[in-house]
């Protein structure tokens, strides 16, 4: 071989390995999308879901910025619509995606039928014993926009939805993303009716092949941004509760009615969690969430929830804090569940979640396999900065830890020491204080000369009365305590503290009750008719405020009950100070009827034995002062039993389901 000819060969042998190894570093140094090179396996057809690093990288659960568009929301039987996959905003890449079209009603099957592409970029798939009716990618490199036809079934009426897994990277993609809704109806009743754009949230991710997993549960299409989509319904929910899965929801003993406020639902297969969650139509809703607590109270709780969120419902789990109240998202591991269900139809909430059996938070370990835990289900009207807000629709804690893999009837905790509180307080303020006011303000000059246990009847009752109020505000501010073990802050609880710390120094307050003459008791008849006064009309707006409370269950119409005792009370008021003060007038008059200055020793001395008699009879009116006080209080007993029927029973409602 020539010198010439071997330095020529030295010359395409480096270039050769210049190329491999150009070709490497271009391979492994820029940010492409690299996918499964012949799209989605036939195995997946159900689940549709990747199986990167043999499933430990989970889907995204955040808004995604890819969207599937129809080119109308209604087509003719066996006629052809145009399917978009696009980014949001235009021009984000993605390799890999996967589409099929559902019948929206159950069991969501899979209808239609896709066209061939005319670039080549999408693969044709058979699911289902069918034949095309599901698409995807034929090559793994980047692509802005996909477009499919698909052609309608010549035998279905009714409402499809296209859903979409789309990866944008190897750890990065979305599973379920849906189109809105597209009518199928009847070829000759058929009308191009545009659809507007959807921006529906969904993920994909970033390494190397796009692969998919056949060993997961049957997809079922979720409805994120669907305006009309059917959540589960109540029915279907309900079904296996007791059976198959354990429910729980509030208020208590809703799940035998089907009647729900908020209500969770826990299956267990192996070692499969899934948790679903529902809030109640009309509640207006911000969130339901479902928490695990050793102890059935809020704080060290692991806590699942599902939150609208930009038209599409986000899972988070979170860990709950007792003081303050707050559900901390930071330092939670949130890949320790993944969403697989969701929708938002007409304000209901729906989630199917599967959690990891162990989850560890902040050093604490919550075993599903081995532990035991109640159920605390939760909803509320607001939300906080990357938080959930008050839980103010509701909140109920099952009575007992279950083991969630032990199928059982799951009860509420009990009720009664907050029956019991409501019912003190009621009958305390409504009642004994009520009618002891009455006594002391406007029953001084009646039953004279009549006396129990050495002191005058008014007062006797008076203190009696008062002396019941004290006694059963005590006790049911230490029922609430037992309840609560807790301090927490709202309307009721800060105008029920006020009005229990007057309550317990009026009493004191009296021990050192001045003398008749000394010239402090005026000062202390003024503080002692103040305090009185204010404490009762806090304890009547405390009222008020407890009927919005979740944990009471009340009625919002007790608020008329309210309102009526009220209106009574102080027309009652109104009437005996209108009777005092004719009363004074006709005694005024009495004694003006003589002059004292034109009146002989004798004649005088005769009249201050009659005043004298006249301070031993009852004041004018005082038929008319006991007739009253008889139907008042006959009027009174009756708003009381109302009031602790309904708070005893609580909630009211179910009794006439």
């Amino acid at each position: 071989m020539s010198l010439s000819t071997l330095a020529l060969d030295l010359l395409v042998r480096k270039r050769c390995w210049l190329l491999v190894a150009l070709a490497a570093l271009l391979s492994c140094g820029c940010h492409t999308v690299w996918a499964l090179p012949q799209g989605a396996p036939e195995t997946v057809c159900d689940t549709m879901l990747p199986f990167h690093a043999g499933g430990s990288v989970l889907p995204e659960n955040s808004v995604s910025p890819f969207s599937i568009e129809t080119s109308s929301s209604v087509v003719g039987q066996g006629q052809t619509l145009r399917i978009d996959v696009t980014g949001v905003p235009a021009g984000l890449s993605f390799g890999g995606f996967m589409i099929q079209a559902r019948n929206r009603n159950p069991p969501y099957q899979i209808v239609g039928q896709f066209s061939p592409s005319r670039d080549g970029t999408v693969k044709l798939m058979n699911c289902e014993n069918s034949v095309n009716n599901s698409a995807t990618h034929s090559n793994a490199g980047p692509k802005p926009q996909v477009s499919i036809d698909w052609q309608s079934p010549v035998d279905f009426l009714g409402q499809v939805v296209f859903n979409a897994t789309v990866a944008q990277s190897y750890n990065q993609f979305w599973v379920g993303i849906p189109s809105n809704p597209v009518q199928v109806v009847r070829r000759d009743v058929s009308s191009a009716a545009p659809l507007p754009t959807s921006s529906s949230p969904n993920n994909y991710n970033n390494n190397n092949n796009f692969n998919y997993a056949s060993t997961r549960s049957p997809y079922v299409p979720p409805s994120f941004v669907a305006p009309n989509a059917v959540a589960a319904s109540e029915d279907s929910f309900y079904d296996g509760c007791g059976q198959s899965k354990n429910c729980f929801g509030f208020p208590n003993g809703c799940v035998a009615t089907k009647s729900c406020t908020s209500v969770s639902a826990v299956t267990v297969r192996g070692d499969i969690y899934e948790f679903e969650l529902r809030s109640g139509k009309g509640t207006n809703a911000a969130y339901v969430a479902l928490g695990l607590s050793d102890d059935g109270k809020m704080g060290e709780d692991l806590t699942t929830e599902c939150v609208p969120e930009n038209g599409r419902i986000n899972l988070y789990s979170s860990y709950t804090s007792a003081n303050p109240y707050s559900a901390v998202r930071v330092n939670v591991p949130q890949n320790s569940a993944r969403l697989l269900n969701a929708s938002l139809v007409d304000g209901v909430i729906y989630c199917k979640v599967q959690r990891e059996p162990l989850t560890v938070v902040q050093g604490r370990s919550f075993d599903l396999r081995n532990g035991a835990y109640h159920m605390l289900v939760a909803s509320g009207s607001g939300l906080k900065e990357n938080s959930v807000g008050y839980h103010d629709i509701g909140r109920l804690p099952s009575g007992s830890p279950i083991n969630l893999a032990v199928v059982q009837d799951v009860g509420g905790s009990s009720q009664l020491l907050v029956r019991l509180h409501g019912a003190f307080m009621i009958a305390a303020w409504i009642g004994t204080t009520s009618l002891g006011i009455i006594f002391a303000r406007y029953f001084k000059q009646t039953w004279v000369g009549s006396q129990t246990c050495g002191k005058d009847q008014w007062f006797a009752w008076h203190r009696m009365l008062m002396v019941t109020t004290w006694t059963l505000t005590v006790v049911a501010y230490i029922l609430i305590w037992v309840e609560l073990k807790r301090a927490v802050w709202h309307a009721h609880s800060i105008t029920g503290l006020i009005t229990v710390i007057l309550c317990f120094i009026q009493p004191i307050g009296a021990l050192f009750r001045p003398g008749p003459n000394d010239k402090k008791r005026p000062y202390f008849n003024w503080g002692h008719w103040l305090g009185g006064n204010l404490a009762h009309i806090l304890a009547i707006v405390a009222i008020f405020f407890s009927v919005k409370l979740p944990k009471a269950e009340l009625p919002e119409w007790m608020d008329w009950i309210l309102v009526g005792f009220v209106v009574f009370h102080v027309l009652v008021h109104l009437i005996f100070s209108i009777s005092g003060i004719a009363s004074d007038r006709q005694q005024s008059q009495r004694i003006n009827t003589f002059q004292m200055g034109d009146m002989s020793h004798h004649q005088q001395h005769a009249m201050r034995n009659g005043m004298s008699m006249e301070r031993k009879m009852d004041a004018p009116y005082a038929a008319l002062r006991k007739g009253l006080l008889g139907v008042y209080s006959v009027v009174l007993i009756l708003f009381v039993v109302v009031l602790i029927l309904l708070v005893a029973l609580a909630p009211i409602e179910k009794l006439f389901e």
